[in-house]
């Protein structure tokens, strides 16, 4: 799939861990395991919002788009 999901790196950079985000967001641990894991098929704009919000970062920090990882 040609969207990468970098929540990874940003959580490090912040010094925040995935449990820490789940709260300050109020998101299910394992709704955002699932975004974190590039599993999710969809993602709700105002789940990127809180998650842009308590990260202090824009969604294109989160959400890369990759053509060359494009199986086609």
């Amino acid at each position: 799939m040609p969207i990468l999901v970098n929540l990874d790196a940003i959580l490090q950079a912040r010094g925040m861990t995935l449990t820490g985000l789940s709260q300050s967001v109020e998101i299910t641990l394992a709704n955002l395991s699932i975004l974190k894991t590039g599993k999710a098929k969809a993602i709700r704009f105002s789940t990127l919002e809180a998650i842009c919000h308590a990260l202090d970062c824009q969604p294109g920090d989160i959400l890369v788009f990759d053509d060359e990882g494009d199986v086609r």
